[in-house]
């Protein structure tokens, strides 16, 4: 499928596929969506009602690594260890990764984010002294965690172009993967999204979302 860089309304870039005319990030800006969705109402939160120490967050969608780069970003800067599952089933090109801008605009280490692009798969590996990835390329129904995550999160493209990433099987293996009062973040607000978590036992939330979307969701294993 046919891939193209685009640049979004905050500078930060993103791909977009033409044929589903769909974004890996908001075209609204891809930065102030990861960080208001996954960092504020992910991570910080988490930290703040939660506070377990260190973390194990699994991201579903690595694709262009943005969120991980800044989960990254933030540990290191609050002295925070965290364990990181990427999991993606289809890795994008390096010639694709030299275009993305994330560094410039976030001011931070261009080799950090090379090296999260270039560890090996299936592999642990330490990105910084707070920061550990192992990245596993795999199909979300074949994930089996049970029990180990604290954060997820939920960053499969959207459910008008991949509905088969936002149903019941799906969100049940999420839920099993989380701990108790382990929280799934989501840019997504769709109702059938909504009932698909509260279905398997999410207890879920409606928050204001990111530039450009008027609710996002985040559900709790309570």
């Amino acid at each position: 499928m046919k891939r193209e860089i685009i640049i979004t309304e905050d500078g930060s870039t993103t791909i977009h596929l033409p044929e589903w005319d769909e974004q890996y990030h908001s075209k609204h800006g891809a930065i102030q969506e990861a960080y208001h969705v996954f960092i504020e109402m992910g991570l910080f939160y988490y930290l703040k009602n939660v506070s377990s120490r260190p973390l194990k967050i699994l991201e579903i969608g690595f694709g262009t690594g943005l969120n991980t780069y800044i989960t990254q970003i933030e540990a290191d800067k609050i002295d925070l260890k965290i364990d990181y599952i990427g999991i993606e089933a289809y890795p994008i090109e390096d010639s694709e990764i030299k275009k993305l801008n994330y560094s410039s605009k976030l001011n931070a280490s261009e080799e950090v984010f090379k090296n999260i692009h270039n560890t090996s798969w299936e592999t642990l590996s330490e990105i910084s002294i707070n920061f550990f990835l192992t990245k596993r390329m795999q199909f979300f129904s074949e994930i089996d965690d049970k029990n180990v995550f604290h954060i997820i999160y939920f960053d499969a493209f959207g459910a008008r172009v991949q509905p088969e990433l936002w149903t019941e099987a799906i969100f049940q293996k999420m839920y099993n993967a989380l701990t108790k009062n382990g929280v799934l973040v989501t840019y997504s607000a769709k109702g059938s999204v909504r009932r698909a978590m509260q279905a398997v036992g999410f207890t879920v939330e409606r928050l204001p979302g990111p530039p450009g979307k008027r609710e996002m969701l985040r559900a709790i294993k309570a």
